[in-house]
């Protein structure tokens, strides 16, 4: 699956915080961009998880996670 993702710098954090719009709640940060984005992955798998757990969410199992795009 594909996401995209909002990256901003947070200047009292001194690093970039990432959203992902299509998944409410689901945010993550990392003191570099390339850190930030391997942090959002795990929180969309995470994210995807409990939405499963719950009925919420349904994807196939042998889907990856995949950004696609970033916005800085």
């Amino acid at each position: 699956m594909k996401f995209k993702v909002v990256i901003t710098y947070d200047e009292e954090y001194q690093g970039y915080v990432v959203d992902v719009p299509e998944l409410p709640g689901c945010m993550s940060e990392g003191k570099t961009i390339d850190e930030a984005l391997r942090n959002i992955k795990d929180a969309i798998r995470g994210w995807i998880e409990v939405e499963k757990k719950h009925g919420r969410f349904n994807i196939s199992e042998d889907k990856e996670v995949f950004i696609g795009e970033v916005t800085v």
